[in-house]
């Protein structure tokens, strides 16, 4: 069975760093790219960033652009999220998930896409 973990989530002030990585075990499965996404208090889970496992293209949500950087190793199966010059407004569960089929651009946003999900890791960003 597929298992997704992620770590290293934690609370950090506005403006620092942090770095989450997301590891896949426990088999064999098909994918075509590794995804997060996020999902504050009260609020919906979204899309925030995905990277294509084969090409490594990547795609932002526009709000992470230019802070956040995802990125993959193939041989660990691990996907990471470099998480520079965080804001308030960053704080939230963060969750990776893996999809089989192809998706481009705004077309990776789509949860129902996604087959193995993370069980979330918290970043909190206090001002």
């Amino acid at each position: 069975q597929v298992q997704l973990v992620e770590s290293g989530g934690g609370l950090v002030q506005a403006g620092g760093s942090l770095r989450l990585s997301c590891a896949a075990s426990g088999g064999i499965f098909s994918r075509y790219a590794m995804s997060w996404f996020r999902q504050a208090p009260g609020k919906e889970r979204d899309f925030v960033a995905a990277v294509t496992w084969s090409r490594g293209d990547t795609y932002y949500k526009d709000s992470v652009k230019g802070r956040f950087t995802i990125s993959r190793d193939n041989a660990k199966n691990t996907v990471y999220l470099q998480m520079d010059n965080l804001k308030p407004e960053d704080t939230a569960v963060y969750y990776c998930a893996t999809r089989p089929h192809y998706c481009s651009g705004y077309g990776c946003w789509d949860q129902p896409g996604y087959n193995y999900w993370g069980q979330g890791t918290q970043v909190t960003v206090s001002s």
